[in-house]
């Protein structure tokens, strides 16, 4: 499986494949890009190196060899004894729209069932119709659960809008 835990030297190369991703570029910009409504990074190399500190976390990078490009990436940290969050689901620009994002998911979740994990949860960013939407198709629900967009956090991007907010979406394995 092309899916295997980042070591922090790849760190740099996971951050320019979020905020490409997330951020867009113009023409390259994939389907599932946020810079309709918020600007600036995404992540840094200090975010993803303290948010690893946390107990259980990890980032998964896809590869089709080892030494191969990075094509994606996903976060995975267990929250509860049977909960793990997933979150920073990602695919290289050019190459979303074409199952990549299906594959990774699908992987992240043996992956965290393989290590105890009932239920995932994850959030989006409510405004992401066409996102939220993929994630039902792909059995997560709606919680209910609604959570406030840090406005006052910059590290997370600028925000264009001042009706963001995140979504929880949950899905048994």
């Amino acid at each position: 499986m092309p899916l295997f835990p980042i070591a922090t030297p790849e760190l740099p190369e996971i951050v320019r494949l979020v905020n490409a991703a997330y951020r867009g570029d113009g023409a390259k910009a994939g389907w599932t890009h946020e810079s309709d409504y918020l600007t600036g990074q995404r992540t840094d190399l200090a975010m993803l190196t303290e948010d690893l500190e946390e107990p259980g976390a990890s980032i998964l990078g896809w590869r089709e060899t080892r030494d191969g490009d990075l094509l994606g990436c996903v976060w995975l940290q267990p929250t509860e004894a049977d909960v793990w969050y997933l979150g920073m689901l990602t695919v290289r620009p050019d190459l979303q729209d074409g199952g990549l994002g299906r594959q990774i998911l699908e992987a992240a979740e043996r992956y965290a069932a393989e290590h105890g994990a009932r239920r995932i949860t994850l959030t989006v960013v409510g405004v992401r119709d066409s996102l939220i939407a993929w994630y039902r198709r792909r059995g997560y629900a709606p919680t209910g659960v609604r959570e406030p967009f840090p406005y006052h956090d910059h590290r997370f991007g600028e925000p264009l809008r001042e009706d963001l907010d995140f979504v929880r979406l949950e899905r048994a394995l």
